[in-house]
Protein backbone atom coordinates (compact mmCIF):
# COMPACT_ATOMS: atom_id res chain seq x y z
CA UNK A 1 0.00 0.00 0.00
CA UNK A 2 1.46 3.40 -1.02
CA UNK A 3 1.70 6.32 1.46
CA UNK A 4 -0.98 8.16 -0.51
CA UNK A 5 -3.38 5.23 -0.27
CA UNK A 6 -2.59 4.81 3.43
CA UNK A 7 -3.39 8.46 4.11
CA UNK A 8 -6.66 8.24 2.22
CA UNK A 9 -7.67 5.09 4.07
CA UNK A 10 -6.86 6.66 7.44
CA UNK A 11 -8.90 9.76 6.59
CA UNK A 12 -11.87 7.60 5.61
CA UNK A 13 -11.71 5.65 8.87
CA UNK A 14 -11.56 8.87 10.87
CA UNK A 15 -14.58 10.20 8.99
CA UNK A 16 -16.78 7.11 9.61
CA UNK A 17 -18.04 8.09 13.10
CA UNK A 18 -19.02 11.56 11.93
CA UNK A 19 -20.77 10.11 8.87
CA UNK A 20 -22.69 7.75 11.15
CA UNK A 21 -23.63 10.66 13.39
CA UNK A 22 -24.85 12.65 10.42
CA UNK A 23 -26.96 9.70 9.32
CA UNK A 24 -28.48 9.40 12.80
CA UNK A 25 -29.32 13.09 12.83
CA UNK A 26 -31.00 12.78 9.46
CA UNK A 27 -33.33 10.06 10.77
CA UNK A 28 -34.10 11.62 14.15
CA UNK A 29 -37.93 11.70 14.53
CA UNK A 30 -39.55 15.11 14.30
CA UNK A 31 -42.14 16.33 16.78
CA UNK A 32 -44.81 15.41 14.25
CA UNK A 33 -43.41 11.88 13.96
CA UNK A 34 -43.37 11.45 17.73
CA UNK A 35 -46.92 12.77 18.05
CA UNK A 36 -48.08 10.41 15.32
CA UNK A 37 -46.42 7.45 17.02
CA UNK A 38 -47.74 8.22 20.51
CA UNK A 39 -51.30 8.95 19.41
CA UNK A 40 -51.42 5.84 17.25
CA UNK A 41 -50.10 3.76 20.14
CA UNK A 42 -52.70 5.32 22.45
CA UNK A 43 -55.53 4.37 20.09
CA UNK A 44 -54.31 0.78 19.95
CA UNK A 45 -53.92 0.37 23.73
CA UNK A 46 -57.17 2.16 24.55
CA UNK A 47 -58.91 0.19 21.82
CA UNK A 48 -57.81 -3.06 23.43
CA UNK A 49 -59.27 -1.84 26.74
CA UNK A 50 -62.59 -1.04 25.05
CA UNK A 51 -62.49 -4.44 23.33
CA UNK A 52 -62.24 -5.98 26.80
CA UNK A 53 -65.65 -4.45 27.51
CA UNK A 54 -67.10 -7.10 25.17
CA UNK A 55 -66.06 -9.65 27.78
CA UNK A 56 -67.61 -7.47 30.46
CA UNK A 57 -70.98 -7.34 28.70
CA UNK A 58 -70.85 -11.10 28.14
CA UNK A 59 -70.11 -11.86 31.79
CA UNK A 60 -72.65 -9.34 33.10
CA UNK A 61 -75.41 -10.78 30.92
CA UNK A 62 -74.43 -14.40 31.60
CA UNK A 63 -74.71 -13.68 35.32
CA UNK A 64 -78.03 -11.85 35.19
CA UNK A 65 -79.97 -14.32 33.03
CA UNK A 66 -81.22 -17.69 34.25
CA UNK A 67 -78.94 -20.68 33.79
CA UNK A 68 -81.11 -22.07 30.98
CA UNK A 69 -80.27 -19.03 28.82
CA UNK A 70 -76.57 -18.47 29.55
CA UNK A 71 -75.21 -20.16 26.42
CA UNK A 72 -77.52 -18.04 24.28
CA UNK A 73 -76.21 -14.81 25.81
CA UNK A 74 -72.61 -15.88 25.30
CA UNK A 75 -73.36 -16.84 21.69
CA UNK A 76 -75.04 -13.50 21.04
CA UNK A 77 -72.11 -11.57 22.45
CA UNK A 78 -69.54 -13.48 20.40
CA UNK A 79 -71.62 -13.09 17.25
CA UNK A 80 -72.55 -9.44 17.68
CA UNK A 81 -68.96 -8.31 18.13
CA UNK A 82 -67.83 -10.29 15.10
CA UNK A 83 -70.68 -9.01 12.94
CA UNK A 84 -69.99 -5.45 14.06
CA UNK A 85 -66.33 -5.82 13.03
CA UNK A 86 -67.31 -7.00 9.55
CA UNK A 87 -70.11 -4.55 8.80
CA UNK A 88 -68.49 -1.50 10.39
CA UNK A 89 -65.61 -2.15 8.01
CA UNK A 90 -67.82 -2.72 4.96
CA UNK A 91 -70.22 0.17 5.49
CA UNK A 92 -70.10 1.90 8.85
CA UNK A 93 -66.69 3.53 9.18
CA UNK A 94 -66.77 5.77 6.09
CA UNK A 95 -70.45 6.41 6.71
CA UNK A 96 -69.45 7.75 10.12
CA UNK A 97 -66.26 9.56 9.04
CA UNK A 98 -66.83 10.68 5.44
CA UNK A 99 -64.34 13.56 5.49
CA UNK A 100 -65.15 15.54 2.37
CA UNK A 101 -67.13 12.67 0.86
CA UNK A 102 -70.62 13.30 2.25
CA UNK A 103 -73.45 11.83 0.19
CA UNK A 104 -75.74 14.42 1.79
CA UNK A 105 -73.62 17.15 3.42
CA UNK A 106 -73.75 16.96 7.21
CA UNK A 107 -76.37 14.21 7.21
CA UNK A 108 -75.31 11.12 5.27
CA UNK A 109 -71.73 10.02 4.78
CA UNK A 110 -70.08 7.85 2.15
CA UNK A 111 -71.02 4.18 1.84
CA UNK A 112 -67.57 2.75 1.15
CA UNK A 113 -65.48 0.04 2.85
CA UNK A 114 -62.74 1.22 5.18
CA UNK A 115 -59.17 1.09 3.86
CA UNK A 116 -55.81 1.23 5.63
CA UNK A 117 -52.51 2.92 4.80
CA UNK A 118 -49.83 1.29 2.71
CA UNK A 119 -47.58 -1.13 4.57
CA UNK A 120 -44.90 0.84 6.40
CA UNK A 121 -46.54 4.16 5.50
CA UNK A 122 -44.55 4.13 2.24
CA UNK A 123 -44.42 7.64 0.84
CA UNK A 124 -46.69 9.03 3.55
CA UNK A 125 -46.06 12.13 5.63
CA UNK A 126 -47.05 11.43 9.24
CA UNK A 127 -47.48 15.13 9.97
CA UNK A 128 -50.44 15.20 7.56
CA UNK A 129 -52.55 13.17 9.99
CA UNK A 130 -52.53 12.79 13.73
CA UNK A 131 -52.64 8.96 13.86
CA UNK A 132 -52.76 5.96 11.57
CA UNK A 133 -56.09 5.15 9.94
CA UNK A 134 -55.75 1.59 11.14
CA UNK A 135 -55.55 2.61 14.80
CA UNK A 136 -58.47 5.01 14.46
CA UNK A 137 -60.62 2.37 12.73
CA UNK A 138 -59.72 -0.18 15.41
CA UNK A 139 -60.61 2.22 18.23
CA UNK A 140 -63.89 3.41 16.70
CA UNK A 141 -65.01 -0.14 15.92
CA UNK A 142 -65.01 -0.94 19.63
CA UNK A 143 -67.53 1.83 20.30
CA UNK A 144 -69.78 0.51 17.56
CA UNK A 145 -69.72 -3.01 19.00
CA UNK A 146 -70.45 -1.69 22.50
CA UNK A 147 -73.67 -0.12 21.22
CA UNK A 148 -74.90 -3.51 20.01
CA UNK A 149 -73.97 -5.15 23.32
CA UNK A 150 -76.37 -2.84 25.15
CA UNK A 151 -79.32 -4.21 23.18
CA UNK A 152 -78.39 -7.82 23.82
CA UNK A 153 -78.95 -7.81 27.57
CA UNK A 154 -82.24 -5.95 27.57
CA UNK A 155 -83.93 -8.42 25.20
CA UNK A 156 -82.51 -11.57 26.74
CA UNK A 157 -84.37 -14.83 27.43
CA UNK A 158 -87.11 -14.50 24.78
CA UNK A 159 -85.71 -13.24 21.48
CA UNK A 160 -84.71 -15.51 18.60
CA UNK A 161 -81.03 -15.56 17.72
CA UNK A 162 -81.07 -14.80 14.00
CA UNK A 163 -83.55 -11.89 14.00
CA UNK A 164 -81.46 -10.33 16.76
CA UNK A 165 -78.28 -10.74 14.72
CA UNK A 166 -79.93 -9.23 11.65
CA UNK A 167 -80.84 -6.22 13.77
CA UNK A 168 -77.21 -6.03 14.95
CA UNK A 169 -76.02 -5.88 11.34
CA UNK A 170 -78.34 -2.97 10.55
CA UNK A 171 -77.53 -1.20 13.81
CA UNK A 172 -73.76 -1.39 13.37
CA UNK A 173 -73.68 -0.82 9.61
CA UNK A 174 -76.23 1.98 9.34
CA UNK A 175 -78.11 3.26 12.41
CA UNK A 176 -75.15 3.84 14.72
CA UNK A 177 -72.72 5.25 12.09
CA UNK A 178 -75.26 7.63 10.58
CA UNK A 179 -76.17 9.33 13.85
CA UNK A 180 -72.54 9.24 15.04
CA UNK A 181 -71.49 11.09 11.89
CA UNK A 182 -73.78 13.95 12.89
CA UNK A 183 -71.50 14.62 15.88
CA UNK A 184 -68.14 12.86 15.55
CA UNK A 185 -68.01 12.95 11.75
CA UNK A 186 -68.46 16.72 11.62
CA UNK A 187 -72.17 16.63 10.74
CA UNK A 188 -74.96 19.04 11.52
CA UNK A 189 -75.15 18.37 15.27
CA UNK A 190 -71.44 19.06 15.62
CA UNK A 191 -71.84 22.32 13.73
CA UNK A 192 -74.76 23.22 16.02
CA UNK A 193 -72.44 22.96 19.02
CA UNK A 194 -73.51 19.61 20.45
CA UNK A 195 -70.98 18.31 23.00
CA UNK A 196 -70.61 14.59 23.68
CA UNK A 197 -67.00 13.77 24.53
CA UNK A 198 -67.10 9.96 24.49
CA UNK A 199 -70.69 9.05 23.78
CA UNK A 200 -73.29 9.31 26.54
CA UNK A 201 -75.71 9.98 23.69
CA UNK A 202 -73.83 8.88 20.58
CA UNK A 203 -73.13 5.40 21.99
CA UNK A 204 -75.07 4.70 25.17
CA UNK A 205 -78.43 6.33 24.60
CA UNK A 206 -78.44 4.93 21.05
CA UNK A 207 -78.12 1.41 22.45
CA UNK A 208 -80.72 2.31 25.07
CA UNK A 209 -83.24 3.65 22.56
CA UNK A 210 -82.80 0.58 20.35
CA UNK A 211 -83.22 -1.69 23.38
CA UNK A 212 -86.32 0.18 24.59
CA UNK A 213 -87.93 -0.04 21.16
CA UNK A 214 -87.15 -3.74 20.93
CA UNK A 215 -88.46 -4.44 24.44
CA UNK A 216 -91.76 -2.71 23.67
CA UNK A 217 -92.27 -4.68 20.46
CA UNK A 218 -90.98 -7.97 21.87
CA UNK A 219 -92.95 -7.90 25.11
CA UNK A 220 -91.99 -9.13 28.60
CA UNK A 221 -90.86 -12.59 29.59
CA UNK A 222 -93.50 -15.14 30.56
CA UNK A 223 -94.30 -14.80 34.24
CA UNK A 224 -92.56 -11.45 34.77
CA UNK A 225 -95.82 -9.56 35.34
CA UNK A 226 -99.07 -10.95 36.74
CA UNK A 227 -102.58 -10.01 35.70
CA UNK A 228 -103.12 -8.11 38.94
CA UNK A 229 -100.11 -5.90 38.25
CA UNK A 230 -97.52 -7.55 40.50
CA UNK A 231 -93.89 -7.78 39.42
CA UNK A 232 -92.35 -11.23 39.84
CA UNK A 233 -88.58 -11.07 40.48
CA UNK A 234 -86.55 -13.38 38.22
CA UNK A 235 -83.09 -13.74 39.79
CA UNK A 236 -79.98 -14.19 37.67
CA UNK A 237 -77.98 -17.39 37.64
CA UNK A 238 -74.58 -16.16 38.80
CA UNK A 239 -73.99 -12.88 40.60
CA UNK A 240 -70.26 -13.62 40.77
CA UNK A 241 -70.11 -13.51 36.96
CA UNK A 242 -72.24 -10.35 36.91
CA UNK A 243 -69.86 -8.67 39.38
CA UNK A 244 -66.84 -9.74 37.35
CA UNK A 245 -68.48 -8.35 34.23
CA UNK A 246 -69.07 -5.03 35.95
CA UNK A 247 -65.43 -4.70 37.01
CA UNK A 248 -64.32 -5.59 33.46
CA UNK A 249 -66.59 -2.90 32.06
CA UNK A 250 -65.27 -0.43 34.64
CA UNK A 251 -61.72 -1.21 33.54
CA UNK A 252 -62.60 -0.97 29.84
CA UNK A 253 -64.18 2.43 30.42
CA UNK A 254 -60.76 3.91 31.11
CA UNK A 255 -59.98 3.21 27.45
CA UNK A 256 -63.44 4.31 26.36
CA UNK A 257 -63.14 7.78 27.89
CA UNK A 258 -59.37 8.16 27.98
CA UNK A 259 -58.89 7.32 24.31
CA UNK A 260 -61.57 9.83 23.36
CA UNK A 261 -59.09 12.59 24.14
CA UNK A 262 -57.91 11.61 20.61
CA UNK A 263 -54.41 13.01 21.01
CA UNK A 264 -51.37 12.03 23.06
CA UNK A 265 -48.82 14.26 21.33
CA UNK A 266 -48.22 16.86 24.06
CA UNK A 267 -47.74 17.00 27.81
CA UNK A 268 -51.07 18.81 28.04
CA UNK A 269 -52.91 15.97 26.32
CA UNK A 270 -51.29 13.37 28.57
CA UNK A 271 -52.29 15.41 31.63
CA UNK A 272 -55.86 15.61 30.29
CA UNK A 273 -55.96 11.83 29.83
CA UNK A 274 -54.94 11.33 33.44
CA UNK A 275 -57.66 13.75 34.54
CA UNK A 276 -60.22 11.88 32.44
CA UNK A 277 -59.32 8.54 34.01
CA UNK A 278 -59.52 9.95 37.52
CA UNK A 279 -62.94 11.51 36.85
CA UNK A 280 -64.19 8.33 35.21
CA UNK A 281 -63.22 6.28 38.23
CA UNK A 282 -64.77 8.78 40.66
CA UNK A 283 -68.10 8.75 38.84
CA UNK A 284 -68.26 4.95 38.80
CA UNK A 285 -67.47 4.72 42.50
CA UNK A 286 -70.05 7.37 43.36
CA UNK A 287 -72.72 5.61 41.31
CA UNK A 288 -72.09 2.38 43.19
CA UNK A 289 -72.12 4.09 46.61
CA UNK A 290 -75.30 6.00 45.80
CA UNK A 291 -77.08 2.78 44.79
CA UNK A 292 -75.75 1.01 47.89
CA UNK A 293 -77.06 3.67 50.28
CA UNK A 294 -80.34 4.21 48.44
CA UNK A 295 -81.28 0.52 48.27
CA UNK A 296 -80.44 0.13 51.97
CA UNK A 297 -82.72 3.10 52.70
CA UNK A 298 -85.61 2.03 50.46
CA UNK A 299 -85.53 -1.74 50.82
CA UNK A 300 -83.75 -2.14 54.20
CA UNK A 301 -81.13 -4.30 52.49
CA UNK A 302 -78.51 -3.45 49.86
CA UNK A 303 -79.24 -4.81 46.38
CA UNK A 304 -76.12 -6.07 44.60
CA UNK A 305 -77.63 -5.87 41.11
CA UNK A 306 -78.57 -2.24 41.75
CA UNK A 307 -75.04 -1.53 43.02
CA UNK A 308 -73.53 -3.06 39.89
CA UNK A 309 -75.82 -1.04 37.64
CA UNK A 310 -75.20 2.06 39.79
CA UNK A 311 -71.50 1.85 38.99
CA UNK A 312 -72.25 1.44 35.28
CA UNK A 313 -74.71 4.34 35.36
CA UNK A 314 -72.03 6.52 36.95
CA UNK A 315 -69.70 5.58 34.10
CA UNK A 316 -72.33 6.36 31.46
CA UNK A 317 -73.13 9.68 33.16
CA UNK A 318 -69.54 10.96 33.06
CA UNK A 319 -68.91 9.80 29.50
CA UNK A 320 -70.38 12.90 27.83
CA UNK A 321 -67.81 15.12 29.58
CA UNK A 322 -65.09 13.44 31.63
CA UNK A 323 -62.48 16.19 31.16
CA UNK A 324 -63.84 19.49 32.46
CA UNK A 325 -65.38 18.40 35.82
CA UNK A 326 -63.44 18.54 39.04
CA UNK A 327 -63.21 15.32 41.03
CA UNK A 328 -66.05 16.56 43.22
CA UNK A 329 -68.23 17.38 40.22
CA UNK A 330 -67.48 14.01 38.63
CA UNK A 331 -68.44 12.31 41.89
CA UNK A 332 -71.76 14.16 42.03
CA UNK A 333 -72.52 13.44 38.36
CA UNK A 334 -71.87 9.73 38.90
CA UNK A 335 -73.93 9.65 42.10
CA UNK A 336 -76.94 11.07 40.30
CA UNK A 337 -76.53 8.31 37.71
CA UNK A 338 -76.65 5.70 40.47
CA UNK A 339 -79.77 7.27 41.93
CA UNK A 340 -81.45 7.32 38.51
CA UNK A 341 -80.98 3.56 38.13
CA UNK A 342 -82.54 2.74 41.50
CA UNK A 343 -85.70 4.63 40.60
CA UNK A 344 -85.77 3.81 36.88
CA UNK A 345 -85.81 0.01 37.26
CA UNK A 346 -89.12 -0.11 39.20
CA UNK A 347 -90.50 2.66 36.96
CA UNK A 348 -90.02 0.45 33.89
CA UNK A 349 -91.63 -2.45 35.74
CA UNK A 350 -94.68 -0.30 36.40
CA UNK A 351 -94.90 0.27 32.66
CA UNK A 352 -94.46 -3.51 32.14
CA UNK A 353 -91.28 -2.99 30.14
CA UNK A 354 -89.08 -6.01 30.80
CA UNK A 355 -85.35 -5.21 30.72
CA UNK A 356 -83.45 -8.27 31.95
CA UNK A 357 -80.14 -6.62 32.87
CA UNK A 358 -81.19 -3.00 33.44
CA UNK A 359 -79.65 -1.75 30.21
CA UNK A 360 -82.31 0.89 29.57
CA UNK A 361 -81.95 2.67 32.94
CA UNK A 362 -78.15 2.47 32.77
CA UNK A 363 -77.51 3.42 29.16
CA UNK A 364 -80.56 5.45 28.14
CA UNK A 365 -81.66 7.26 31.30
CA UNK A 366 -78.15 7.84 32.66
CA UNK A 367 -76.97 8.65 29.13
CA UNK A 368 -79.55 11.43 28.87
CA UNK A 369 -78.56 12.73 32.30
CA UNK A 370 -74.87 12.69 31.43
CA UNK A 371 -75.49 14.63 28.22
CA UNK A 372 -77.43 17.28 30.10
CA UNK A 373 -74.83 17.41 32.89
CA UNK A 374 -72.22 18.70 30.41
CA UNK A 375 -73.68 22.19 30.82
CA UNK A 376 -72.71 22.24 34.51
CA UNK A 377 -68.96 21.92 33.92
CA UNK A 378 -68.27 22.95 30.32
CA UNK A 379 -68.97 26.63 29.62
CA UNK A 380 -69.12 25.95 25.88
CA UNK A 381 -72.20 23.75 26.29
CA UNK A 382 -75.73 24.98 25.60
CA UNK A 383 -78.66 23.28 27.37
CA UNK A 384 -80.94 23.90 24.40
CA UNK A 385 -78.43 22.35 22.00
CA UNK A 386 -77.86 19.36 24.26
CA UNK A 387 -81.60 18.71 24.60
CA UNK A 388 -82.16 19.23 20.87
CA UNK A 389 -79.44 16.71 20.04
CA UNK A 390 -80.80 14.14 22.51
CA UNK A 391 -84.21 14.50 20.87
CA UNK A 392 -82.87 14.25 17.31
CA UNK A 393 -80.83 11.13 18.02
CA UNK A 394 -83.66 9.58 20.05
CA UNK A 395 -86.28 10.08 17.34
CA UNK A 396 -83.96 8.78 14.63
CA UNK A 397 -82.99 5.63 16.54
CA UNK A 398 -86.51 4.84 17.75
CA UNK A 399 -88.03 5.24 14.28
CA UNK A 400 -85.36 3.26 12.44
CA UNK A 401 -85.22 0.57 15.12
CA UNK A 402 -89.02 0.23 15.13
CA UNK A 403 -89.05 -0.21 11.36
CA UNK A 404 -86.41 -2.94 11.58
CA UNK A 405 -88.00 -4.74 14.55
CA UNK A 406 -91.49 -4.58 13.00
CA UNK A 407 -90.21 -5.86 9.68
CA UNK A 408 -88.39 -8.76 11.30
CA UNK A 409 -91.48 -9.57 13.36
CA UNK A 410 -93.69 -9.58 10.26
CA UNK A 411 -91.31 -11.65 8.13
CA UNK A 412 -90.33 -14.47 10.45
CA UNK A 413 -91.07 -13.44 14.01
CA UNK A 414 -88.63 -12.23 16.63
CA UNK A 415 -89.81 -14.13 19.69
CA UNK A 416 -89.41 -17.81 20.51
CA UNK A 417 -92.49 -19.90 21.25
CA UNK A 418 -93.94 -20.25 24.75
CA UNK A 419 -92.62 -23.78 25.21
CA UNK A 420 -89.14 -22.82 23.99
CA UNK A 421 -89.03 -19.85 26.37
CA UNK A 422 -90.10 -21.95 29.36
CA UNK A 423 -87.56 -24.68 28.59
CA UNK A 424 -84.80 -22.17 27.94
CA UNK A 425 -83.14 -20.91 24.79
CA UNK A 426 -79.94 -22.85 25.36
CA UNK A 427 -81.49 -26.21 24.49
CA UNK A 428 -84.32 -25.09 22.20
CA UNK A 429 -82.31 -22.66 20.06
CA UNK A 430 -78.76 -24.00 20.42
CA UNK A 431 -78.98 -27.57 21.72
CA UNK A 432 -76.35 -27.06 24.43
CA UNK A 433 -76.29 -25.89 28.01
CA UNK A 434 -73.81 -23.75 29.92
CA UNK A 435 -74.16 -25.89 33.04
CA UNK A 436 -75.11 -29.40 31.81
CA UNK A 437 -74.08 -31.12 35.05
CA UNK A 438 -76.82 -29.21 36.88
CA UNK A 439 -79.62 -29.92 34.41
CA UNK A 440 -82.54 -32.12 35.38
CA UNK A 441 -82.86 -35.72 34.28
Amino acid sequence: MTPTKTLATTAALVALPSLGLAQELDTTPTNADIGFILTTFMFLVMGVLVFWMAAGFAMLEAGLVRSKNVTMQLTKNMALFSLAAVFYFLIGYNLMYPGDGWSIPGILGAILPASLESVGLAGAEPDLTYASVGSDFFFQLMFCAATASIVSGALAERIKLWPFLIFVVILTALIYPIQASWKWGGGFLDKAGFLDFAGSTVVHSVGGWAALTGALILGPRIGKYTRDGRVVPIPGSNLALATLGTFILWMGWFGFNGGSQLYMDTAGNVADISRILANTNAAAAAGAVAALILTQTLYKKPDLTMILNGALAGLVSITAEPLTPSLLSATLIGAVGGIIVVFAVPFLDKLRIDDVVGAIPVHLFAGIWGTIAVVFTNPDASLITQLYSILVVGVFVVVTSAVVWRTLKAVGGIRVGEEEEINGLDMTELGMEAYPEFSKG
